[in-house]
């Protein structure tokens, strides 16, 4: 979680890089999204969205001293019990190693979120921990940074949650988010989050366990979605947690598309140039002879690398 403690640790550039990531991003975001074609965050009926903010006050005020507006979802007692139980309505997967401190090195302090959002959710720990490794900025000894910003889109936290993506999960209902912005008094009597809320909200996103718990629930409504589409996703936690990362990484609808008949060439390069920037895309697309095939190589060999739940397990 964010905390005053941790604050003072960083470093004056590192927090001038976080103040300034908050800022560009209200500016870069919208023209970003609009230009990926982004649909993570669904219209709702009647519903006029305003420009969001991206918790920049809430950050100055933790820096100040000021009492934080943003606040820690580690200490929530307020949480459903439903959502602390563990589903029992879920396909059933293979029983692999069981995720274990000394696997995640010096990520071993996120062990007990890891562990409450996989049983809440039945997904395997170790395929929960992978998707957050393959996400999460990292320090020099390979610590998860709980500050990871993306400078180019408004992507932030562990898990990477585009601003659009985080607010539609605090309005979906049976999510561990939706639970705390309920209890907050964030959402309106439709369920939309109030825009004088959205900046604490989304400060929520630097809470290492808002973002595991957001993880945990958004891998699950992406693979339950992919297997009503008819995509295979597996039984262990190896394919399970694969095709729960395409569906984070590439958004539900592309994620359907590309693993059942492929992206057509203009979304394919699209996503291949705001990957890795159009010149080495353009140098790829020429050796794969197409935009479809060079993103799919790209993307599947970047998977193999970073999604590997087995380093994760005892």
């Amino acid at each position: 979680m964010i905390s005053q403690l941790d604050l003072r640790q960083m470093s004056a550039p590192q927090k001038a890089e976080l103040i300034y990531g908050e800022a560009r991003s209200a500016i870069s975001d919208r023209l970003w999204r609009a230009a990926l074609g982004d649909t993570d965050r669904p219209a709702l009926a009647g519903e006029t969205k305003a420009p969001t903010s991206l918790g920049l006050e809430s950050l100055l005020a933790m820096f100040e001293g000021k009492p934080a507006s943003a606040p820690s979802a580690t200490g929530f007692t307020f949480r459903n019990k439903v959502l602390e139980s563990p589903r029992t309505d879920l396909p059933a997967t293979e029983k692999g190693p069981e995720i274990c401190s000394a696997g995640l090195g010096a990520n071993a302090r996120h062990l007990p979120a890891l562990q409450r959002a996989a049983a809440r959710t039945g997904l395997p720990a170790t395929a929960l921990a992978a998707i957050v490794n393959a996400e999460a900025g990292k320090g020099r000894d390979g610590a998860w940074q709980c500050y990871s910003r993306n400078p180019r889109s408004s992507a932030a936290g562990l898990g990477q949650f585009l601003s659009g993506t985080w607010e539609h999960m605090a309005e979906s209902k049976g999510t561990w988010l939706n639970d705390v912005a309920r209890a907050r008094g964030w959402l309106n009597d439709r369920g939309q989050v109030m825009a004088g809320c959205r900046s604490q909200l989304l400060s929520l996103r630097y809470d290492a366990e808002a973002s595991i718990n957001s993880i945990a629930d958004y891998a699950r409504k992406n693979l339950d979605s992919l297997r009503r589409a008819g995509v295979a996703t597996g039984g262990n936690a190896k394919d399970i947690a694969k095709a729960a990362y395409m569906g984070h990484h590439l958004g539900l609808g592309d994620a359907i598309k590309f693993m059942k008949d492929g992206l057509n060439p203009g979304r394919a390069a699209t996503l291949l140039n705001a990957q890795i920037g159009r010149g080495k895309a353009g140098q790829q697309i020429a050796a794969a002879g197409c935009a479809t095939a060079a993103h799919r190589q790209w993307l599947l060999a970047y998977v193999d690398r970073n999604v590997r739940p087995d380093r994760f397990a005892a």
